[in-house]
């Protein structure tokens, strides 16, 4: 069992993790024109805490993660809301490839655990409409204190250094900004930034 595995059932009683939620999910749909028909995919949702709180403005939402029981927590959150257009799906993008198109993919917090970050955002280039969105909200460059030291994750990243990559893409316009300040029980204080692309 992995460690999103073993905490799935405990993710959302984390306060931090639901306030970081709702602050993405404000500069999302300030930053992105967002209109009732499109599709969106949120790539490693998690349990979906940010999905759910954008549930009335997409008309079909996927629900990406390799995580079994994170995904297992979405579908109970469907039944729970009565969610027809929101469809959990197990599957690793990172390994696997996906047929589907979308107006938005977006996702909190996932792109440091990703290895190949040029794999990924070449798939979810693959995967967006013609002037679709790619939101990504993440750490700024921290010391690796934020997972420790011993966990092989990215120490958050320059987001200009990530515009210029996704530009390499494909991508042409992409705009960021600090969307959130998380606070750890040990005091330190991590920004997170939101960027968003166009396709």
């Amino acid at each position: 069992m992995s460690e999103f595995d073993s905490r799935a059932r405990v993710w959302d009683k984390d306060k931090i993790h639901l306030e970081r939620s709702e602050a993405i999910a404000i500069e999302l749909q300030r930053m992105i024109p967002i209109q009732p028909s499109m599709k969106a995919m949120e790539y490693g949702a998690g349990t979906g805490l940010l999905s759910f709180l954008l549930k009335d403005i997409f008309s079909e939402i996927t629900l990406m993660d390799s995580s079994r029981e994170m995904v297992e927590v979405c579908k109970e959150k469907c039944d729970y809301f009565k969610t027809s257009h929101i469809t959990p799906l197990w599957f690793d993008l990172e390994h696997q490839d996906f047929d589907g198109k979308f107006d938005v993919i977006y996702n909190q917090m996932v792109l440091h655990h990703v290895t190949d970050i040029d794999l990924i955002f070449n798939k979810f280039h693959s995967l967006l409409n013609p002037g679709g969105y790619l939101a990504i909200a993440d750490l700024y460059p921290e010391d690796g204190s934020f997972h420790g030291l011993d966990v092989k994750v990215h120490w958050g990243f320059d987001p200009a250094e990530l515009a210029v990559k996704l530009k390499n893409h494909g991508f042409k316009t992409v705009e960021f900004q600090e969307s959130f300040r998380m606070k750890r029980d040990s005091g330190r204080v991590y920004p997170i930034f939101l960027l968003v692309a166009q396709k």
